[in-house]
């Protein structure tokens, strides 16, 4: 589920923080990472238990109207979301179950008034109404509108996005890309076929998160080592205002420039100046490019990048 960009993103976060604190030590900050991207795993979670409680609800309100035999407007709409098979493969799988109890997660049914409000959205949508139209759905509709309602009324919640951030606050660096996992993950869900909804866990000696681990620690350990490379290689900037977050960046892309041999220079340098546009400062951009790019013709004529591999300088 996570990508390369995705750890260094992380791995920039930990260097941060250790960067903030005096006495910091090494082990606490490897744990501060495994934490960070398991973490990432329980929002994949969470987010699925939303869509079970949302159906939990649709179910609950059906009843009340089956109740009292009303068969207004509203009871239509709720019988056609309670009748959607990915919403109830999602509220009905047995994986997803045993997670929800099993961790510390978020109980979506105490947000009564968010999952109100967010069903109310959902069914005065236009997509909704023509989704109601067809008399006869089959899966791939209702995968089709599941889809499109995923993305409009759930990913993009600026109630979720705030509701989250205080839950945890790595979780807003994750929800770009959870949310982009699970909509590429719905589209190949099949019918009947539980095991089609992946669950990914996190696993410490899986390659990605072994390089993160091992970034981290060559930043950490070699951190005096990595300042010296900086030096004089800011002549036009103030050492005190340049952004402390781009000092951080400059030192974990000189150290996968020189500790990591299988990572191309331009995947790198690609890499943080990305990152460092999404993060920091209007003028980090220029100032991480120019800095970058002195480095790497020096450790050129210096034989300093021993990549190994054809194409990787």
């Amino acid at each position: 589920m996570l990508t390369r960009r995705h750890i260094r993103i992380k791995v920039m976060q930990s260097v941060y923080s250790f960067s903030q604190r005096e006495n910091g030590k090494l082990e606490e900050e490897l744990k501060f990472f495994d934490a960070s991207v398991s973490q990432s795993f329980d929002l994949y979670t969470a987010l699925l238990g939303l869509i079970k409680a949302l159906m939990d609800l649709v179910q609950d309100q059906l009843k009340v109207h089956e109740k009292i035999g009303s068969v207004d407007v509203k009871y239509q709409h709720l019988k056609l979301l309670s009748n959607n098979r990915v919403m109830l493969m999602i509220q009905q799988h047995a994986v997803l179950e045993k997670k929800l109890q099993s961790k510390n997660t978020i109980k979506w049914d105490l947000e009564f008034v968010f999952l109100k409000e967010l069903l109310q959205k959902i069914t005065s949508d236009t997509a909704f109404n023509d989704y109601q139209k067809n008399t006869d759905p089959q899966w791939e509709d209702d995968l089709n509108w599941f889809s499109r309602c995923f993305k409009k009324h759930i990913a993009s919640s600026d109630f979720l996005y705030d509701y989250l951030e205080d839950q945890n606050l790595t979780w807003i660096d994750d929800l770009p890309l959870v949310n982009t996992f699970l909509s590429k993950m719905f589209k190949q869900l099949a019918p009947d076929q539980h095991n089609s909804l992946p669950f990914p866990e996190f696993v410490k000696n899986q390659e990605d998160i072994v390089f993160g681990r091992q970034l981290l620690e060559k930043v950490i350990v070699k951190d005096e080592e990595l300042q010296k490379e900086l030096e004089g290689k800011t002549p036009n900037w103030d050492p005190e205002r340049i952004a402390r977050l781009d000092g951080v960046v400059l030192k974990i892309a000189i150290a996968e420039l020189l500790y990591f041999p299988n990572i191309p220079t331009k995947v790198t340098l690609n890499e943080y100046l990305e990152i460092i546009k999404d993060y920091s400062t209007p003028n980090s951009n220029n100032f991480v490019n120019g800095v970058l790019d002195k480095l790497v013709k020096e450790f050129s004529l210096e034989n300093r990048l021993n990549k190994s591999g054809r194409g990787l300088l």
